[in-house]
C-alpha cells in the first residue's frame, strides 16, 4: 500500500513539471515544481527555477539553477552526458523509489525531446544513501561547494552501485555535429585516344596497289581476246 502511495504521489509531482521556455545553446529551460525537490548539495522548495547550461568547455557539463527572473543562483552542478532511447518532453528524470514525504530526487536533467541530458553528480555520501534506496547506480564525487563551475570538471567521478561498492564511470560519448563540406565534383580524366601505329614508309603500300592494277589490266585484256 505505502509502495502504490509512493508511486501515486511520484506521478503527480511528475505531471506538474514542465517547460516554460526554452533555448537551444545552453539548453535554458524553466521548470516549475509543486513540491520540494532535491539536487546534489541542495533541497529546493516548491517554485519556479531556471535550469541552464554553463558556459564551460569539455565532455562534463556544469548546469547552473536560478530564479525565475535570473537574479540569483542556487546551485551549481556537476553533470556527466547521459543517453535516453526514447526522446519525451518530459524535462527532468527521478530516482523512482523514494521514503514516503521526501523530496523528489532529480537524477539527470533533459532538454524538451532531446536523446542527450545532464545526469547529476551527488556528493559521494548521498550517492551512496541513493544507489541504496532506489537500488539504480548513481553517479558521485567528492564535491565541494565551489564559485567557479570550472572548478567541479576536474573531481574525479566514480558509480556508485546499490551494493554500495564504487566503479569506473563509463561515460556515453555525445554526439558531435560533423560539418560536411560540399563536395565538388570533377570533370573524369579523359582517356588518351589511342592512336593506330604508323608505318615507317607508304611505299609498300604503292607497290601493292601497282601490283593489284597491273593484274587488273591483265585479266581485261584476256578476256577481250576471248570476246572479240
Amino acid at each position: 500500500m505505502l509502495k502504490k502511495l509512493g508511486t501515486l504521489f511520484c506521478c503527480a509531482v511528475l505531471f506538474a513539471v514542465f517547460p516554460a521556455k526554452a533555448g537551444q545553446w545552453d539548453k535554458m529551460t524553466t521548470v516549475t515544481f509543486n513540491a520540494p525537490v532535491e539536487l546534489p548539495g541542495i533541497v529546493l522548495p516548491a517554485g519556479t527555477y531556471v535550469f541552464k547550461l554553463a558556459d564551460v568547455p569539455g565532455e562534463r557539463h556544469v548546469v547552473q539553477v536560478f530564479n525565475v527572473e535570473e537574479t540569483h543562483i542556487y546551485t551549481t552542478i556537476l553533470a556527466i552526458p547521459n543517453y535516453r532511447l526514447t526522446p519525451t518532453s518530459e524535462t527532468v528524470m527521478r530516482f523512482a523509489e523514494r521514503p514516503r514525504g521526501a523530496p523528489e530526487a532529480i537524477r539527470a536533467w533533459f532538454y524538451p525531446a532531446d536523446s542527450f541530458g545532464q545526469e547529476f553528480v551527488y556528493p559521494k555520501k548521498r550517492a551512496t544513501e541513493l544507489a541504496v534506496a532506489a537500488q539504480v547506480p548513481v553517479l558521485g564525487a567528492e564535491l565541494a561547494p565551489a564559485e567557479k563551475p570550472e572548478e567541479l570538471i576536474n573531481e574525479p567521478v566514480v558509480t556508485i552501485t546499490p551494493d554500495r561498492k564504487e566503479v569506473e564511470m563509463v561515460q556515453i560519448p555525445e554526439p558531435t555535429q560533423l560539418e560536411i563540406a560540399p563536395a565538388i565534383a570533377e570533370a573524369p580524366a579523359q582517356a588518351p585516344v589511342a592512336e593506330l601505329p604508323k608505318t615507317a614508309s607508304p611505299l609498300p603500300l604503292f607497290i601493292l596497289v601497282g601490283l593489284g592494277a597491273l593484274g587488273l589490266a591483265g585479266t581485261l585484256r584476256v578476256f577481250s581476246k576471248h570476246t572479240a
